[in-house]
């Protein structure tokens, strides 16, 4: 089973769940035991723990092969807990420069990594992680040059064509026991009647409150049970005596659609006012962790999709955007209570500030990947941050005349400067790229430091870059940036002020970095005028001393110029 039929010709090896049939009917007699061990062991885990992103992922060859028709070659089979036979078939075709799991796994068994789908730009290098995204078909026999998108049709008509496969739909809904035997969660709002049965509550009863004051008995039940004025109520057909559910719902019944009460938290009404679902939803941008992310953004989807086809909403899907953000490692491991090596955030709040503890987790690596908790870099930050509290307070004294030419292109200098970091913060702020944005205003902070100590611009234009380089660290460190704003003598509140924006001719640079290859290799780099043609990029680059010693005795073909960026001589 797979999703991904255009890269049917990149796979190194096949994978079983543990439980499948085949895999008692192919594993050699010497793999018998190791498969056997493996097979115990996986039974012991749950499907949450299988299929975690955190885990390492492991296998066990069985000693068998399987044929790919489509290229005619032998690849292992081997079994790996992360597939589940409640999943397709239980059977997956395994392509690892294309799937992260299967990259793991890979890298970690040395197996073969073919790389059938070409990102932009790729000229035959090996891959640092799976690239997953859309791309040309390479390796791939009569589909090459295809792009991937267009692949998946020619491939799968091919496949049924030869009648080696067909297409179908795979469902992983399953039944969902929503109640449990606790207190915390929405009662469940249902009445047990001698006379009528299970009666709903009625609709001008709901919802069902929790009792306040409920008593905690180590039973193992719900203490809903043992709260006679929850429990005993009167039936909403007969009004004779009756009781209550004593089951809370689970919670995810709840966050499958808390985000639309958001919109409207007063509103008595109903679930939510129509008026202001048009506006607000769907939720623009939801971020959290991809373990916790799992489930309840499938329930989510669930509900949305059901409350739509009731006419209850008008939009498909609950969230425009998701974004995982990674996790922080302590110890070369996550962080978690049961290893001990949770680092608790007081006492460095206490000591250096919640800004530069915050601002540290943004710049401690790339939002989607997470990084390592380190002492001596959180005192990087507070510097500076400290840094600019100085700078932003300091007095400002111009030096010598400002009219002069030389101070008019330090102006210049300034102010693109300027213009060149709101740009960049702003494309790494939308792109939740938050640590390439810090390291934007680092950058900025030190040409700002150096300014200062020239003093050759007019007083307007340093205390607006000052003002620019408060506005912009305001969503990274926003106690610091109020604080600032105010002392600097503006209205309340910085949060409340309008994102700065560049201009893209002051944000011009006057010189870029010319990369030059050779056959698509890197052969130097070359500072130039940022207004170069391509005429004079390639009588650069042929004059380098570093690309000469490459042309020798070598005619040039073709060349491919991407304007202020890149030059690459094809030589034969």
């Amino acid at each position: 089973f797979t999703t991904r039929q255009d890269t049917v010709f990149g796979v190194t090896f096949m994978v079983l769940a543990p439980e499948h049939p085949l895999v008692a009917k192919l594993t050699s007699p010497k793999k018998k035991m190791e498969v056997e061990e493996y097979i115990s062991r996986a039974r012991r885990e749950t499907e949450i723990e299988r299929l975690s992103t955190e885990r390492e992922k492991d296998g066990v060859f069985i000693g068998a092969y399987a044929t790919n028709r489509l290229n005619g070659e032998h690849v292992p089979i081997w079994i790996a807990d992360y597939v589940l036979m409640s999943y397709g078939t239980g059977a997956v075709m395994a392509v690892p420069a294309h799937d992260e799991r299967d990259f793991a796994f890979a890298k970690k068994y040395n197996l073969p990594i073919r790389v059938v789908i070409a990102p932009p730009g790729w000229n035959g290098e090996e891959l640092e992680e799976a690239y997953t995204e859309p791309g040309t078909m390479v390796n791939s026999g009569q589909f090459d040059g295809l792009p991937s998108t267009r692949g998946l049709e020619a491939v799968a008509d091919f496949l049924e064509e030869k009648g080696y496969g067909k297409r179908t739909i795979s469902y992983r809904l399953r039944d969902w026991l929503i109640s449990r035997q606790r207190y915390w969660g929405a009662p469940i709002p249902m009445v047990y009647c001698q006379k009528c049965g299970t009666v709903p509550v009625s609709e001008k009863d709901l919802p069902v409150p929790l009792p306040k004051g409920a008593e905690f008995k180590p039973t193992g039940e719900s203490p809903l049970k043992y709260n006679e004025g929850f429990v005993n109520t009167t039936c909403p057909k007969c009004s004779a005596p009756a009781k209550r559910e004593t089951d809370t719902m689970d919670t995810f019944m709840c966050s499958s659609w808390y985000f639309l009460r958001y919109a409207s938290p007063h509103y008595d009404d109903g679930p939510f006012e129509p008026a202001k679902m048009k506006y607000w939803m769907p939720v623009d941008l939801y971020t959290g962790g991809a373990e916790h992310a799992v489930m309840h953004l499938f329930y989510a989807r669930f509900f949305i999709k059901a409350i739509r086809d009731m006419g209850l909403v008008d939009f498909n899907e609950p969230f425009t955007r998701l974004f995982n953000q990674g996790i922080i490692i302590a110890e070369k491991h996550k962080m978690s209570k049961s290893r001990g090596n949770v680092v608790t955030p007081d006492a460095y709040v206490s000591e250096l500030g919640a800004d530069v503890v915050r601002t540290y987790l943004m710049f401690v690596g790339p939002w989607e990947r997470g990084g390592e908790w380190d002492d001596s870099s959180i005192s990087g930050i507070s510097r500076w941050l400290n840094r600019i509290w100085e700078l932003a307070l300091a007095k400002y004294e111009p030096q010598g005349d400002i009219a002069s030419a030389s101070v008019e292109e330090t102006r210049r200098e300034l102010q693109r400067n300027v213009h060149q970091t709101i740009k960049r913060a702003t494309e790494d702020m939308e792109r939740l790229r938050f640590n390439i944005l810090i390291a934007a205003l680092m950058e900025l902070t030190n040409y700002l430091s150096r300014a200062r100590e020239t003093g050759h611009v007019p007083e307007t234009d340093w205390r607006e870059a000052i003002d620019t380089l408060i506005l912009l660290l305001a969503p990274i460190a926003p106690h610091l940036a109020e604080e600032l704003w105010q002392r600097r003598g503006h209205e309340y509140s910085i949060h409340n002020q309008q994102w700065p924006c560049w201009d893209e001719e002051l944000a011009k640079a006057e010189e870029i970095t010319l990369v030059v290859q050779v056959n698509g290799k890197l052969r130097d780099r070359i500072a130039v005028p940022a207004t170069i043609t391509e005429d004079e990029a390639r009588q650069l680059a042929m004059e380098s001393i570093r690309v000469k010693p490459h042309l020798d005795r070598k005619q040039v073909v073709k060349m491919v110029y991407v304007p202020q960026k890149l030059v690459n001589l094809v030589v034969r």
